[in-house]
């Protein structure tokens, strides 16, 4: 059986003017974001310092000139990230692959 020059145009005709006679919705345009609170500065990003250190690649992330994460990159290995989780100034070394939960603990009852 052998298809017309026609039938072929009609066809490709039926399954195109489905997807042609479709609209797109009408877009409103987004609300201009609120503004910060009083006290709030709008500089969130981190000072990040990168260093080469020992054929090591060193990148140290600070807010407020504290320094609060390391990521070391050796030149033939994966990164690890030093982190200080409780704010003291101690970096202890995060596990990307078995992060430990750092649950907090309060004391409830004693005696």
């Amino acid at each position: 059986m052998r298809t017309t020059p026609i039938a072929v145009t009609a066809l490709l005709l039926a399954l195109v003017t489905p997807v042609a006679a479709q609209q797109l919705p009408q877009l409103e345009p987004l609300p201009a974001p609120p503004a910060l609170p009083a006290g709030v500065d709008d500089d969130f990003e981190p000072e990040v310092t990168i260093v080469q250190r020992d054929g090591d690649t060193v990148e140290e992330y600070r807010v407020n000139g504290r320094l609060y994460m390391v990521k070391v990159t050796p030149p033939h290995g994966v990164p690890y990230y030093l982190v200080d989780q409780k704010g003291d100034g101690t970096m202890v070394r995060f596990q990307e692959s078995s992060p430990t939960l750092s649950v907090p603990m309060w004391v409830i009852r004693s005696w």
